[in-house]
Parts: C-alpha cells; sequence; structure tokens
C-alpha cells in the first residue's frame, strides 16, 4: 500500500478512530494487525519475513539480557504473558550451549545481514558469477534463481538489528512484551521507507498511551500535506521529463540532459523527503515523535555536512554502528580515510545490489577523503583573499551541489540496472552529451512547458523549506486557526492543480 492511494486514504479514515478508540493492548494491536495488512497489502507473502525478523531479534535481545543478568529475566517472565515464558524457557536452554555475549551478537549479525543478503544480493552475485564462467569460455547450465525483493527489508532489518546492539552495549534494555516490539518493528507510518527510528527513541513513547491533541494533530496534518505537495506535484510531475533522459540519452541535447540531471535532484529529494514527512505527520497525529530524516541538504557547504542533513536516520546509522566501530576518525589519517570510503561504499551497496551504487558510494566517499585534504588550503585561501562569508559560502555550496549532481548520474542509472539496463552505459552517455556542449540553449530544449512548471514548483519548494528551517515560521502559523485553514487550502490547490495522481511508488521502496 502507498500512501498515494485511495486505498491508503480509506486504510486511514478507519485506523485513526480505532486507535485512539483503544487503550494498552488493544490499542498496541490495532497498530500491528493495522501495520500488517499496510505491509502485506503489496504481497501477503512477505509478511512471514517481518514476522520472522520480529521474533528473531526479539529473542536475540532476551538472550543477551539473561547471560548479563539471568535471575532478573527469570523473575520478569515468571508472572509473565505465556508467550514470555516460553521464550524464557528456550532462552535458558539456548544459555546452556555456553556461548558469551559477543557470540550471541555475531550470531544474530550473521542471521539478519544473512536474511538481508539472500533477497537483496542473491541475484546480483549469482549473475556476476555466471557473468564471469561464460568470459571464460564456459558456459553454466544452471537456471538463476530470481529472487523478489520484500518492500522495505533494508529499513526494517537495520531497526531491528539496532535494537540487538544497543541491547548489547547496554545503552537499552530488553523489551519483555513480544507483542510492543513487534508493533515497534512494524509500525506503518516508517515501515517501508523510513526514518529509521531506533528502539531507544520508539519503544519508550509506546509504553504509554498517546492521548489525542489537537495542536499534535494540525502539525502532523500540515506536515503530510507538505509532503504530499513534494511527493505528487513536485517528484511525480518531474518524473516522465527525468525518465526521458536516462532511458534515451542520446536523442537530446546537453541543456536538455542537464535540466533532467537537476531535476532528478529534486525528484528524489521531494520523493524520498515527502516520503518521510507524510511518515513524520502521521506519527505526529498518533501522538509519537519521529526524528528528522532531512534538513535542506542541497544548501550544505561541505559534504561531513550533506550527510547530517540527507537521510539522517541512514547516515546516522551508519556513523553509529559501521563508521566508529570501524575506528572512526580515530588512528590517523588514513585510517580515517579508510573508514570513510567502507563506510559509504556499503552505504552505497545498501541502496541495491548494482555495482553504480557502488560507484556512488565511492564518489562520496572519496568526496569526504579530498575535503579533508584541501579544507585547510581553502580556508587560508579566503583568510588571503578575505572574501565575505556570503561569497566563500556561496562557492562551497555550489561546489557540493555540482558534485552531487555528478554522483545522482549513477544512482539514477543504478535503478536502471536493477531493472536489467546497462547502468554505466547510461551514465556514461547522459555525461558525455552534457559536456558535448551540443545543445546547449533553452531552444533546443524539448517539453519548455514541463520546465517552466518544474522551476516554479522546485522556487515554491526551496522558498518554504528555506524560511521553515530558519524561522520555523510555518510551524508557528499552524497554531493560528485562520492561517493554519488558508495554509491546508493552499497545500491542498497546489496538489490539486499541479500534482500527478497516478499512484506512483516512492523511489526508496526498490530499496
Amino acid at each position: 500500500m502507498v500512501f498515494n492511494s485511495l486505498t491508503f486514504l480509506i486504510f486511514i479514515a478507519l485506523f485513526f478512530p480505532l486507535y485512539f478508540g483503544t487503550r494498552g493492548r488493544g490499542r498496541l494491536w490495532i497498530c500491528l494487525v493495522a501495520s500488517y495488512i499496510f505491509y502485506g497489502w503489496w504481497d501477503w507473502r512477505f509478511l512471514s519475513l517481518i514476522m520472522f525478523s520480529t521474533v528473531m531479534d526479539y529473542w536475540f535481545g532476551l538472550w543477551l539480557t539473561y547471560l548479563d543478568s539471568p535471575s532478573e529475566v527469570r523473575a520478569s517472565w515468571k508472572n509473565g504473558s505465556p508467550t514470555l515464558q516460553i521464550f524464557g524457557r528456550i532462552t535458558a536452554w539456548t544459555a546452556s550451549w555456553g556461548l558469551e555475549r559477543k557470540a550471541v551478537l555475531v550470531f544474530s549479525m550473521v542471521m539478519n545481514l544473512g536474511f538481508l543478503g539472500f533477497f537483496k544480493y542473491f541475484n546480483f552475485f549469482a549473475e556476476g558469477f555466471a557473468s564471469m564462467v561464460r568470459s571464460m569460455g564456459m558456459s553454466p547450465s544452471w537456471t538463476t534463481l530470481h529472487i523478489i525483493l520484500p518492500v522495505g527489508i533494508s529499513f526494517y532489518t537495520f531497526q531491528s538489528m539496532s535494537y540487538t546492539i544497543d541491547v548489547y552495549r547496554r545503552e537499552i534494555k530488553w523489551e519483555p512484551s513480544l507483542l510492543r516490539f513487534a508493533a515497534f518493528i512494524s509500525l506503518f507510518p516508517q515501515l517501508v521507507a523510513g526514518p529509521i527510528v531506533r528502539a531507544r527513541d520508539l519503544l519508550p513513547q509506546m509504553r504509554d498511551d498517546k492521548k489525542f491533541e489537537w495542536r499534535a494533530w494540525h502539525s502532523g496534518f500540515g506536515r503530510v500535506l507538505w509532503g504530499f505537495f513534494k511527493k505528487i506535484a513536485i517528484a511525480d510531475s518531474i518524473a516522465p521529463f527525468v525518465d526521458q533522459c536516462f532511458q534515451s540519452p542520446e536523442t537530446f541535447g546537453s541543456m536538455h540532459l542537464l535540466i533532467g540531471v537537476v531535476f532528478y535532484s529534486f525528484q528524489i529529494y521531494c520523493d524520498f523527503s515527502g516520503y518521510s514527512d507524510i511518515a513524520i505527520g502521521l506519527a505526529r497525529m498518533m501522538g509519537f515523535h519521529f526524528p528528522e530524516n532531512f534538513r535542506t541538504p542541497y544548501f550544505s557547504r561541505s559534504f561531513s555536512e550533506f550527510w547530517t542533513r540527507w537521510h539522517i536516520s541512514l547516515s546516522s546509522w551508519l556513523r553509529d554502528y559501521l563508521y566508529i566501530p570501524l575506528g572512526g576518525n580515530r588512528g590517523g589519517k588514513f585510517a580515517t580515510y579508510k573508514n570513510n570510503m567502507l563506510t559509504m561504499l556499503l552505504g552505497g551497496l545498501w541502496h541495491g545490489a548494482n555495482f553504480a551504487f557502488v560507484f556512488w558510494g565511492f564518489l562520496h566517499g572519496f568526496y569526504l577523503i579530498l575535503q579533508r585534504t584541501i579544507a585547510p588550503i581553502w580556508h587560508r585561501v579566503i583568510r588571503v583573499l578575505r572574501l565575505p562569508s556570503m561569497v566563500s559560502g556561496g562557492a562551497e555550496m555550489a561546489t557540493v551541489y555540482a558534485l552531487t549532481l555528478l554522483a545522482w548520474v549513477y544512482f539514477r542509472s543504478g535503478s536502471i540496472g536493477l531493472a536489467g539496463g546497462d547502468s554505466f552505459a547510461t551514465a556514461n552517455a547522459v555525461l558525455s552529451g552534457i559536456f558535448s556542449g551540443e545543445g546547449f540553449s533553452f531552444g533546443a530544449v524539448i517539453n519548455k512547458f514541463q520546465v517552466i512548471k518544474g522551476v516554479l514548483l522546485i522556487g515554491i519548494l526551496l522558498c518554504v523549506e528555506v524560511s521553515n528551517f530558519r524561522f520555523k515560521w510555518n510551524e508557528r502559523q499552524l497554531e493560528r486557526p485562520v492561517l493554519r485553514l488558508v495554509l491546508f487550502a493552499s497545500a491542498l490547490w497546489l496538489i490539486a492543480f499541479f500534482g500527478s495522481f497516478g499512484a506512483n511508488a516512492f523511489i526508496y521502496f526498490q530499496f
């Protein structure tokens, strides 16, 4: 089920009365069943995967805690639910195996990553091995098993892994209630495309019933409308222009392709941040607080700043559970470079089983290394030339954005690779067309109306987001009834007038 569909509107109209009309375990059951309906609407067979992941990590958290303090856990399950007592007996039995806590953590990581890797990367490695065998003059006789990628598997796997790791680190306590833990893992607003909400942030919020509050409802509904505007009015409106550029780049001139790449940078931003806005808004209406996932990333003055503004929940996850355990910036300059590169390469591979995504990660790793190398020189140039902060900051923003555009070309081409095309050939054709200089004029651009419409919508986006980021203007205005009505009506009008209502799936569903 996708947010931008009539089915979802009916779903949410039924969900909220049931949610606020129940309390305690009844409300948790409503969340769990509704989330499973939401996820299973796409393909009910994949519900078994999220259920398996949930039960597995619930058990690992219990196992780790039992090894730490068996008497405390026994006391908890003695008077606990029948489910907890069953898992308690299983855990007591597994504790007799003699494994240490670190071994249990490794076991959980192998299970989770193996589970994710099988569904996400089996075809990639199987087809790669078959190609290598064919290049050696042999013909593999087996038929490659094509594995369908379940929607959102990367997101909920990382979410459940963070719970197990945090329990191991003793940063959070285990969750005794399997029902609450299952509702946490599957909570539908963020289930299939984030933000990746960690257990330390969300589980405590789920232990108490949230009361209906008009202020939270208004704020959340406004955020949902803004997310729909980004997705339906901007991302889906400029998507056809972008698709044309990447499907047949050889047929378009330099200016047309450049506009297509710029449009793609805003398409993926509006598509993904739009989903995050809707998820955060829905959670706020339910009484939960989700962390922000985007903060005007294209105004970053460095790549390290970019990754504190873009897909914040993933970049912070990779920082806390990969970059810092690898050593972070401890151990000298070259160790830091190595850790930066490994983190970004794995971040690229997380997006999909295609070398174009890995190359996208490599480019961002290279950018971070280059930034650390030339930053001292650039700061000396600023001091010597006495450049105003507006000039130096503008130059930095322009450089970061231009290099980000270059990386986006390979990222977008990676999606073509997932569909069976040649991603690197597509990316190189787009870049060759842009740098050829042929047809570098607006007169050579096809579909000028689409371009003008896209520029207008992107202009509205930038004006609103910059003003709200700096002054929190929108949040304050939502507290005033008249202005709230004006803002809601304006957002609905923009969506209705400019929107594309094909119920297009969100880009990050494929990851």
